[in-house]
């Protein structure tokens, strides 16, 4: 019991060391928006040439986007009306006399085709290349996500719910690429076409052009603070939606459980409140959304308004014509679209700054097995494990492993048992290094395994668990999971040592027959016989069984102990068990209690010893004559 304290101050102080586990849902150091633009830029880096050509496309659009309103001016002050050309454009008046105003209007209109010509195809390459980058970008985030995810330890799934991860790798990378191939560009666009309007618009009239100037700060400032409930709406969004997920996820995984014990109402009546909520969040965000735009539109009208009250002012004067403040009225309108945009775009903003906030949770957690930059590949390992001193807790609170001391020589049978919660699955988690010991060192052929390559390690240990996990795919491709380079032959001769050929043998194409999701399509021996293939085609020198014949029948249960005695050959075999007739012959038991090891030794001697392991056999045994007499 005095190692609790230090077990906590460790786990603690690991934690303390920067373990972040946040599941995007809190409050801090969330990115801003420019973090998100220069994180949207960044990767797009690789695709750089791609980036250059939609720039280009992008300048030459805004180009053509400025030179839009000018052939109606030139229609409206120099065909219908009598004024002069403007200065750059007086080269009109030495191809054409100024009286053959039909001429004229023809090359306008010609020139109009060429600006909105060349202004689409502008579009269209900035747009296809965009999307292009736009598609690779989402496809490097969801790649890079699922590549940290797969590197985590156990522990961060232990405390994060699939569902939620699902809708970040999913949902959230999609908004991402939204942003980038849609918001991001309108962005870039606006900020260069409003760069190119204010010449043209201080050339045509200063006076004007400073109103509009005036009145942007404040509707930038009046967005900025908008844009703050907008993102705290969009959170609560994203945050029902998640929830709404995980109970999609929950209710069709368990859809067996779910009709065997007639739960269809109940599994509904959640699906229908989480709905409800993610609606409810919805509507609320909305009523916040909408009322940006409108505001926004409400003062541009009125400064567009002024604008016309005094030009008409100045057109009577003489001081203005027509077709200037008509081009003029055309730049006031572009000039404030951007705010306008940004208006209509901020709930896509908000989208894709939570997007990247749940998006960065992931990738920030750095709950990584950690290892050295100088760590050596153990080759063959012959199998000696010894656990020195070890202590583990998942959490401060609850220690789980209390000073471990275990010696296993290679090519020992060992079994492990003990009551529920006692850290039995947690001795074999910490020898395959999906944990690390707290305080103590496990050591394998004398080296501490946090010296060995991960990955290395792992080859090296193969598993049969209770419930093996079998993938969509065909049976070869089950059988040769944990080794694919492995040969037609060698997965026939794992087949046939797990007694498991037969019955492949068997189905209609054999070891080409398709399995169903998680295997569902093949009975429990069945599915734990391919386990003990997969194990055998690994042909690793330390094998973990965790409870491989619990949830079998007698029948099922004797073949699929025939294949583990042909697995067990030669190898260091660890065996968790609850049915104590398993681990009668091995080598030596342990017996944990409490996270405490209580006993050891062969089960001749704990039983002589009369302590826990007497206790948990005669229990089962009383159990097991009970359900024969009942069954009789």
């Amino acid at each position: 019991m005095n190692s609790y304290p230090n077990i906590a101050q460790k786990v603690k102080g690991n934690e303390n060391q920067g373990n972040n586990t946040s599941s995007g849902d809190d409050e801090k150091e969330k990115p801003s928006f420019s973090n998100l633009i220069f994180w949207a830029l960044g990767l797009a880096r690789p695709y750089r040439k791609s980036v250059i050509i939609i720039l280009i496309a992008m300048l030459v659009e805004t180009a053509m986007s400025i030179a839009t309103p000018w052939p109606l001016k030139i229609i409206i002050d120099n065909v219908v009306g009598n004024h002069k050309l403007p200065e750059w454009l007086r080269w009109i008046d030495s191809v054409f006399s100024n009286e053959n105003k039909i001429a004229i209007t023809a090359l306008v209109a010609l020139g109009y085709i060429a600006i909105a010509t060349i202004g689409s195809l502008a579009g269209y390459l900035d747009n296809y290349y965009n999307e292009n980058v736009a598609q690779n970008v989402a496809n490097d985030i969801r790649n890079r996500m699922y590549h940290h995810l797969q590197r985590l330890s156990l522990a961060y799934y232990d405390s994060h719910q699939t569902g939620k991860l699902l809708s970040t790798i999913t949902a959230d990378v999609n908004t991402i690429q939204d942003f980038s191939s849609a918001t991001l560009l309108s962005i870039l666009v606006d900020a260069l076409t409003i760069i190119g309007m204010l010449c043209i618009m201080f050339y045509l009239h200063v006076g004007f052009t400073l109103i509009a100037l005036a009145v942007s700060p404040f509707l930038l400032l009046f967005v900025a603070r908008f844009k703050k409930a907008v993102k705290k709406a969009t959170r609560e969004v994203r945050k029902d939606q998640s929830n709404m997920f995980i109970v999609l996820q929950q209710g069709l995984e368990s859809i067996r459980s779910v009709n065997a014990f007639g739960r269809q109402d109940f599994e509904e009546d959640r699906l229908k409140k989480a709905s409800r909520e993610t609606v409810d969040a919805a509507l609320k965000a909305r009523r916040v959304k909408s009322a940006l735009s409108p505001i926004v539109t409400i003062v541009v009208s009125v400064c567009i308004a002024l604008v016309l009250w005094r030009g008409a002012g100045l057109i009577l004067s003489r001081e203005m014509t027509v077709g200037d403040l008509t081009v003029f009225i055309w730049y006031m309108n572009k000039f404030f679209s951007p705010v306008q945009d940004l208006a209509k775009m901020t709930n896509t903003v908000a989208q894709a700054s939570v997007a990247l906030e749940r998006i960065q949770s992931i990738l920030d957690t750095d709950t990584i097995i950690p290892q050295k930059p100088n760590a050596i590949n153990p080759g063959r390992l012959k199998g000696d494990i010894i656990f020195d001193r070890v202590s583990f807790a998942y959490n401060p609170e609850s220690p789980v492993l209390h000073d471990i001391n275990i010696s296993i020589k290679k090519g020992q049978r060992i079994g492990v048992c003990g009551p529920t919660g006692s850290g039995k699955t947690t001795i074999i988690s910490l020898i395959a290094r999906f944990y690390d010991p707290v305080i103590g060192t496990v050591l394998i052929d004398g080296t501490d395994i946090k010296d060995y390559n991960l990955d290395d390690l792992r080859r090296q240990i193969g598993f049969v668990l209770q419930d093996t996990a079998l993938f969509y795919g065909s049976i070869r491709d089950n059988i040769a999971y944990g080794r694919p380079e492995a040969t037609e032959q060698e997965i026939i001769q794992a087949a046939k040592l797990a007694n498991a050929d037969e019955f492949i043998s068997n189905m209609p194409h054999g070891y080409d027959t398709l399995v169903g999701e998680r295997g569902v399509t093949l009975s429990g021996g069945q599915k734990q016989r391919l386990g003990i293939a997969r194990a055998v085609v690994r042909n690793s020198p330390i094998l973990i069984l965790d409870e491989p014949t619990a949830s079998l029948d007698t029948e099922s249960e004797k073949t699929v102990m025939e294949a583990l005695e042909n697995l067990m050959a030669g190898r260091t075999v660890i065996t968790i068990a609850h049915r104590l007739s398993t681990i009668r012959d091995a080598d030596k038991i342990i017996v944990l209690n409490h996270g405490f090891l209580a006993e050891e030794g062969t089960h001749e001697e704990l039983m002589d010893g009369g302590g826990i392991y007497v206790d948990l056999y005669n229990a089962q045994t009383w159990a097991d004559h009970s359900i024969g007499k009942k069954i009789e």
